[in-house]
């Protein structure tokens, strides 16, 4: 059985993800709610070696079809090493991508049908959702900025400016076919403003 929370940050480069994930689980902690941050490519023993294949190199080492397949390996490894045993306990997993990722940089980036994507988790990952899914969107200026603050992008963020334009598309087309599920955050706002935007989306739990 599940008792604890599933929630996700989504989105594109640059948005503050990882800002977000350590600030919600501090604030989660203080309200006593036992937390497990991890994050995608990763977050197992396995899913961390396919994370070092997927982001390292040039873009074009693996075509949309290998990389599609290898997050759905990493992903069945990190699901079931680490997040289904988190749930089960009662922990909430605050995860830095999930499936949703895959839709958007495999399926709207690369052309590989939503279909196959979501027959492929089914698989792996048994099909396993999130509770709440929150998208962080910026500005492209403001994703540039913040990418150049921390040196750069990895392979990922690396891929051409039409590709990242499917990516975000594909992202708010997402969120707003599955209005339950997904909240759109606008994440131009203070760090601090965005945490309060993302707190208050998960008032029905705390």
């Amino acid at each position: 059985m599940v008792s604890g929370r599933f929630i996700t940050l989504e989105g594109g480069e640059g948005v503050g993800k990882s800002t977000q994930i350590r600030a919600l689980a501090a604030a989660l902690g203080a309200r006593g709610v036992d937390v497990v941050t991890t994050r995608e490519p990763g977050g197992s023993a396995g899913a961390e070696v396919i994370r070092t294949l997927l982001m390292e190199g040039s873009d074009d080492r693996w075509d949309a079809r290998s990389e599609a397949l290898l997050f759905a390996a990493a992903r069945a490894d990190h699901v079931v090493r680490t997040i289904r045993p988190a749930l089960a306990r009662g922990a909430w997993v605050l995860c830095d991508r999930f499936v949703d990722s895959s839709r958007a940089y495999q399926g709207g980036g690369g052309g590989i049908t939503d279909a196959d994507l979501i027959a492929l988790h089914g698989f792996g990952s048994e099909g396993l959702l999130p509770d709440r899914t929150f998208l962080l969107t910026v500005s492209a200026d403001e994703a540039a900025r913040r990418l150049a603050g921390r040196g750069g992008s990895d392979r990922m963020g690396s891929k051409p400016a039409d590709y990242q334009a499917r990516l975000a598309a594909r992202f708010v087309e997402m969120a707003q076919a599955e209005p339950s599920r997904w909240r759109i955050v606008d994440a131009d706002a203070p760090a601090d403003e965005v945490t309060a935007d993302i707190l208050a989306g998960l008032g029905e739990w705390l």
